[in-house]
């Protein structure tokens, strides 16, 4: 497969569920077509969600370096955090840069630049200096300013009704 002439920049992001679904749709489109896919996972930790095992086996480079639930959901940030989102981040970096790949999805990037985890000027860089092919998905909440900007698409996702608020809790194979 020939590299895209022309990579993007495109951004999920919003208070409703579907910004890591919509980029798993990309990246298994994009394996589909042939072209090369790095997935790295920001914060989330704990038991993995079910989609990166399909990812995997469609060839996608899957890096989850968060061993454990985040603090972020519960008592704040840890070291663990902090080390396991510098980990991602060199290895979302390094993806972006290197031209190996087509697509590279940096999920939940929103979340981790928001709570100081990653450099926003760092990002930015990144999404300056990237090769010209070289696609860029970054998901989750609260997107910067700077960041949006920068971005040739930014999807907003809107909560208007959840299945939580019906006492519904996340179900493996749907929510994770």
């Amino acid at each position: 497969m020939t590299p895209l002439e022309r990579g993007l920049v495109q951004v999920y992001t919003g208070d409703a569920k579907g910004k890591t679904t919509a980029a798993v749709g990309l990246a298994v489109r994009a394996a589909g077509a042939g072209l090369r896919v790095a997935f790295v996972q920001f914060v989330k930790g704990g038991e993995r969600s079910s989609e990166l095992a399909m990812l995997e086996r469609l060839g996608v480079r899957v890096e989850r370096p968060a061993e454990h639930s985040t603090g972020l959901l519960a008592d704040g940030l840890t070291d663990h955090d902090r080390t396991a989102a510098a980990q991602a981040w060199t290895i979302a970096r390094d993806a972006i840069g290197s031209g190996d790949y087509d697509l590279v999805v940096c999920d939940e990037l929103n979340i981790a630049v928001r709570h100081g985890l990653v450099a926003e000027a760092e990002v930015l860089a990144a999404l300056d200096g990237r090769p010209a092919h070289v696609e860029v998905v970054l998901t989750g909440r609260g997107v910067s300013e700077a960041i949006a900007e920068r971005a040739d698409l930014v999807t907003e996702m809107t909560l208007r009704k959840h299945p939580f608020e019906q006492g519904i809790a996340a179900r493996r194979g749907i929510e994770y």
